[in-house]
Order: C-alpha cells, then sequence, then structure tokens
C-alpha cells in the first residue's frame, strides 16, 4: 500500500511539472526540426570530405 501511494504522489508531481513545461508551437517544431536536419547533413559531408582529403594525405605519405 505504501508504494501504491508513492507512485500515486510520482505522478501527480510529474503532472505538476508538464504544466510548468514551455511548449513549442507547431511552426517552431518544424523550424527546429529542418535546422537540425539541415545541420546534420553539412556536418555529414564535412566530416566526410575531411575524412577523404585525410585518407588521401596519409596514403601519400606512406607510400
Amino acid at each position: 500500500m505504501k508504494m501504491l501511494g508513492k507512485i500515486q504522489k510520482f505522478i501527480s508531481e510529474v503532472g505538476v511539472e508538464l504544466k510548468k513545461v514551455s511548449w513549442l508551437t507547431r511552426q517552431e517544431l518544424i523550424d527546429a526540426t529542418w535546422i537540425v536536419f539541415l545541420s546534420s547533413i553539412f556536418l555529414g559531408i564535412f566530416i566526410g570530405c575531411t575524412d577523404f582529403a585525410l585518407s588521401k594525405l596519409l596514403s601519400l605519405i606512406i607510400r
């Protein structure tokens, strides 16, 4: 019985905290998603190009 009371208290506290959360609007969420998506693509391209360049440089050094 004591455990059930703790669970109920926890769930009610979670509800109180969720009411304090500042939720994004739909447009803000879409904009943030695009930023993450495009940043991931650019970072992937950068890392891929850097890896390619360094591997070519290393292969020239090893020869």
